[in-house]
């Protein structure tokens, strides 16, 4: 691999991973380097430790297809597993030697002269700075990066008790006999908040902003035969896959009328009325359409606000204190603390809290390191300058050379995450591969190219639900939608499938052109060729029969 250019990708996660997988596994590919700002790979599922974690996807399509695994344990992997398969998979290829971890990439520039990025990163440990050099960057942050703390609510920082967001679960954390003060109510605190309240011991109050749609997600064993059989009966596995696929997808494929709309919602809105005690009734069925924000799944969430320990709040926090948090005024409720027998009035008071949970979500407007391109453009820049986070269908970026994202803008869905994510490596390894052979400099995305497909995807999102309530996916909560992909990811596939090379700009692509070129002539006398072997072959099946029949036929009448 001497002499060929260098891949940098920022990032260890299941993205990150894959795309260092398939350099290696498909190119035998070697000279990149994997920067990782923590001490061990898995990203999400490694800073994710909160009770409860697991995907909400089922775990047979959040699996890459190299990689297949017969041995999961039930429909929806937890944390653990997850975290111990993705390092088995970075121990497997070999990419621990290229890992360079507890180091933050903090800017990229592109350097015109040299065609490539100069890249500054810094040891979180020591605060030593870095330089590296490369050709193609991976930025595989995701849009999820940085966590959301909700600042905007006083005295936060006064609080003297235990406070974290849930991306941050202090290791070894001893809960017992503890007030705990859940914040948010999304996916995150709708995984935990029942495991905790698993242990009668500890007294959990969860508050809510605004209430979420829930349908049911239960976390379904796989028998020791269905384990056998993925791993021994040939297709078994990937067609549960498909199966799984198709299930998800479905629904995005068929139009939906407002009558089937509004059925949905009714059967979202059952159940959560099923599922629930009736003094919670009037508060928990949201007043948006379903789909505009994230539908939770619900492993256990709805069945737990039962439970004598769980109390949930409406009323909104005026501020923190000290020792705990002061209500807004509101509806009163009561709380039984069972440990101490005191009722609280949930309103205008200060509720006594030991630990404070910011289950608060991730700021994903914005893009977490400066990175600069050609005319002086920047990531952030550019996002500024289009209303929120932009890209061409999530992967490259208008005058950014040679840099590709994974998980950018507007590529969320209900579905699997890494399925969107392996189709945007397959898609820049096709962009890559004539970098990495030497045949071109850089492929850069056109901006017109960019502002269609963006006009396209912001018509589409206009006319459904993804605007119609304040939600993260919203630039500020209000204004542009950059997380959604409103169709569905079928159609992703089929997008992303090749590259249109008449979107982009090359850089020293002559070599390039002229290969092109060769193979399309190439391809022509190919196609060329087996039409007329195709045509001779019929006219033979033809003619031969008829000229036998005449020969047969003219040899019998003289015999």
């Amino acid at each position: 691999m001497q002499g060929q250019p260098k891949v940098v990708i920022i990032g260890a996660g299941v993205g990150g991973l894959s795309f260092a997988i398939a350099l290696k596994s498909r190119f035998g590919f070697g000279n990149f380097a994997i920067y990782e700002k923590a001490g061990e790979v898995g990203c999400c599922w490694r800073a994710n430790t909160y009770p409860g974690c697991s995907s909400d996807v089922e775990i047979h399509w959040y699996s890459p297809s190299s990689d297949l695994n017969p041995n999961w344990n039930k429909s929806h992997g937890l944390q653990p597993e997850i975290q111990d398969y993705w390092i088995g998979l970075a121990k497997k290829y070999g990419l621990y030697s290229h890992l360079v971890f507890n180091t933050k990439v903090i800017s990229a520039e592109w350097d015109d002269v040299h065609s490539r990025y100069d890249i500054i990163a810094e040891d979180g440990l020591t605060g030593n700075k870095t330089a590296d050099t490369a050709r193609i960057v991976i930025s595989a942050v995701g849009i999820l990066e940085i966590p959301r703390i909700p600042y905007e609510i006083p005295g936060l920082q006064t609080f003297k008790g235990i406070s974290f967001h849930s991306a941050a679960w202090p290791q070894g954390l001893d809960l017992r006999h503890k007030r705990v003060a859940v914040i948010g109510n999304a996916s995150s605190g709708a995984q935990f908040v029942p495991s905790l309240a698993a242990d009668p011991s500890v007294q959990v109050v969860n508050f809510i902003r605004t209430p979420v749609w829930f349908n049911t997600r239960p976390h379904i064993p796989y028998s020791d035969t269905a384990k056998w059989m993925f791993a021994n009966v040939p297709l078994v596995m990937r067609l549960h896959r498909a199966y799984i696929m198709f299930k998800f997808d479905w629904p995005s494929l068929r139009p939906q009328s407002a009558a089937a709309r509004e059925r949905h919602r009714q059967a979202l809105r059952q159940y959560i009325l099923d599922s629930t005690p009736s003094r919670y009734h009037d508060y928990l069925i949201p007043t948006h359409p379903p789909g505009c924000k994230r539908t939770v799944a619900d492993s256990g969430h709805l069945k737990s606000l039962s439970l004598p320990n769980v109390a949930l709040n409406f009323d909104g926090i005026e501020h923190i204190v000290e020792t705990g948090i002061f209500t807004k005024k509101g509806k009163a409720s009561c709380f039984l603390d069972v440990l101490r027998n005191v009722m609280y009035i949930l309103k205008g008071e200060v509720l006594p809290f030991d630990i404070i949970v910011y289950a608060t979500g991730f700021m994903g407007d914005q893009y977490p390191m400066h990175v600069k391109g050609i005319n002086g453009t920047t990531v952030q820049g550019y996002y500024d300058a289009h209303g929120g986070p932009t890209g061409y269908y999530g992967t490259t970026i208008p005058d950014i050379p040679n840099f590709y994202m994974l998980a950018g803008p507007n590529t969320g869905t209900p579905a699997s995450t890494l399925f969107v994510e392996e189709v945007q490596v397959s898609y820049a390894l096709q962009l890559v591969t004539p970098v990495l052979d030497g045949l071109v400099t850089a492929f850069t995305v056109k901006a017109d190219a960019t502002d269609a497909y963006n006009t396209k995807l912001q018509e589409r999102l206009a006319h459904g639900v993804h605007t119609q309530c304040y939600s993260w996916q919203r630039t500020s909560g209000t204004g542009k939608a950059f997380n959604p992909f409103p169709w569905a990811v079928t159609l992703w596939w089929w997008w992303l499938r090749r590259p249109n090379w008449a979107h982009y700009t090359v850089m020293d692509g002559e070599k390039w052109v002229r290969k092109r070129t060769t193979e399309k002539m190439f391809g022509v006398v190919k196609v060329s060729a087996f039409a007329l072997l195709s045509l001779a072959y019929a006219r033979r099946a033809v003619l031969l029969p008829l000229l036998y029949e005449r020969l047969w036929g003219f040899g019998k009448t003289i015999v």
